[in-house]
């Protein structure tokens, strides 16, 4: 196995304050981005090229400093980019009703029958009821078991049962 190189300085003086600077990160806003920000700075230190630094922890804290403004700029401008996308394409066009067509909503009157008569075949009848217990009521699964009695893996079964003949329906529908 090639032996690695010795490290820097100032890759030391980051290995010796890594948490420090991770905290700095957190404190000025960085949350669950802190560890991806510290290893940013690790990659600009060990890839970059510099000089001999006078205070080298004071260096780390400005790099990480820097990678916080640079992201907060990032995201800013990404939250920018999304409103006026947002602004430009959610509007309603003059003259143009945003309501589905009729064909569409016939369509989706055909679609729910088919699905509701899907539901009442499926065996046994618990099935259906768990997934409309689960899914339309939005009951959690354990709360869904205790109601029926069943084990979770009992519901999580049913469910997947319901999920398999919902796909299967669905495959059949796009292909017609």
């Amino acid at each position: 196995m090639p032996q690695s190189q010795p490290r820097t300085g100032l890759e030391e003086v980051f290995f010796e304050n890594r948490d420090r600077l991770v905290r700095f990160l957190v404190a000025r806003g960085a949350g669950d981005g802190a560890e991806d920000l510290a290893q940013e700075i690790w990659l600009k230190i060990t890839t970059g090229q510099t000089g001999p630094i006078a205070s080298p922890l004071s260096y780390l804290y400005r790099v990480a400093d820097s990678l916080m403004i640079d992201r907060f700029r990032s995201q800013r401008q990404a939250t920018k980019r999304d409103r006026d996308w947002s602004d430009v394409n959610s509007g309603t066009t003059p003259g143009v009703s945003d309501a589905p067509s009729p064909e569409r909503q016939i369509a989706a009157s055909d679609f729910i029958r088919l699905v509701a008569e899907l539901l009442a075949r499926l065996e046994p009848p618990r099935v259906a009821q768990v997934f409309r217990r689960h899914r339309i009521d939005g009951v959690p699964q354990r709360q869904v078991a205790e109601e029926f009695g069943v084990s979770l893996s009992t519901v999580e079964n049913d469910l997947r049962t319901a999920y398999r003949a919902l796909a299967e329906l669905k495959e059949r529908h796009d292909e017609a």
